[in-house]
């Protein structure tokens, strides 16, 4: 009797710790599975990053949402011209009508380059939509700022066919009316960087009026093959600046990137405020240069005096007299 009590409490007091160990046990396997289930916000349950949104536009540093903090300096990555899909591209608008917006580019000349502006056009018909716009011509802010068109008023777009990364632009007959070589090969040019701005096209192929284009224009512009951005590199300023647009409002750091064909790749981005003071004045090096063109994308820090209008400047230094030479200038919004 007096060893039975003992190992009966015993074994009681056995049962007890098992049951309430077990309890701790599914306790725990509960939160952790309730933890792995939802993920923390933005990621998906198995850590996973963010997908790069696919909407055609940009954003450059126009959101203010980079990853590198101020003051770190300048920052650079490969980027691809053409590449709509940016790091940081916030969600496309949605109209009364439930259509969702794009923000797409359309390229008009400042002078006798290509000079990219923002539309914002309705998915999914992105490059028929950035192709109509085009044709809109710019509009009064971008004018005053220097944007023209070669493109001859009244053309219209017909159609749009992509097939392997291919556009076939079908333009009313009044695209090639009027204009001499340079003229001819400016507007051809507008179209071309429009349309390759999308990632699922890389060249573009004419028609006019339902008719396969072979020779364009008075002059003969040969077309009668696919034509690429490289084919009208004498168009395209040897800094084309993608990202921020004309007109777009930035804030610290403001990611900026492009293409560029300068002496040892290397180039200048400086950033002015309001007051006409130098917010920020950089070298950036692209990924090729002296006669290749290569590309930059770089997040830059800058300080300005206070917010209102302020201009992006696309530079290079002469190296043989060390004058600055100005290849693109983009008027913004720029916040302090």
């Amino acid at each position: 009797m007096n060893t039975e009590i003992p190992t009966r409490r015993m074994s009681h007091r056995l049962s007890r710790l098992m049951v309430l160990a077990t309890a701790v046990v599914l306790a725990s396997s509960m939160a952790t599975a309730c933890g792995s289930d939802t993920g923390s916000p933005g990621t998906s349950a198995g850590g996973d990053r963010p997908s790069t949104p696919s909407a055609g536009g940009t954003t450059g540093g126009t959101t203010g949402n980079e990853s590198t903090t101020p003051g770190q300096g300048v920052s650079t990555t490969p980027a691809t011209p053409g590449t709509p899909a940016k790091p940081g591209t916030p969600a496309p608008p949605v109209t009364s009508d439930g259509a969702s917006k794009v923000r797409a580019s359309v390229y008009f000349l400042r002078g006798e380059k290509v000079s990219p502006a923002p539309r914002n056009v309705t998915a999914p018909t992105t490059a028929a939509g950035a192709l109509r716009a085009l044709l809109a011509g710019p509009n009064q802010h971008e004018r005053r700022h220097g944007r023209t068109t070669s493109i001859p008023s009244g053309t219209t777009l017909r159609s749009v066919v992509v097939r392997r990364h291919v556009a076939t632009i079908d333009l009313s007959g009044r695209y090639d009316d009027g204009g001499g070589s340079l003229s001819m090969q400016a507007r051809l040019a507008q179209v071309v960087f429009t349309a390759t701005r999308f990632p699922s096209i890389h060249k573009v192929q004419f028609e006019l009026d339902g008719k396969p284009v072979t020779s364009f224009g008075g002059e003969g512009i040969v077309l009668n093959h696919p034509v690429g951005r490289a084919d009208f590199e004498e168009l395209a300023p040897l800094i084309l600046v993608e990202s921020p647009l004309i007109g777009d409002s930035i804030r610290t750091p403001v990611r900026v990137w492009g293409s560029a064909n300068t002496f040892e790749a290397t180039l200048k981005l400086k950033i002015t405020d309001v007051t006409g003071r130098t917010a920020a004045d950089v070298y950036v090096t692209a990924t090729s240069g002296t006669g290749t063109r290569g590309t930059f994308d770089v997040t830059i820090p800058y300080k300005a005096v206070r917010s209102g209008a302020g201009t992006l400047t696309a530079y290079w230094v002469s190296p043989e007299d060390g004058r600055a030479v100005i290849e693109d200038t983009v008027p913004l919004s720029v916040r302090r």
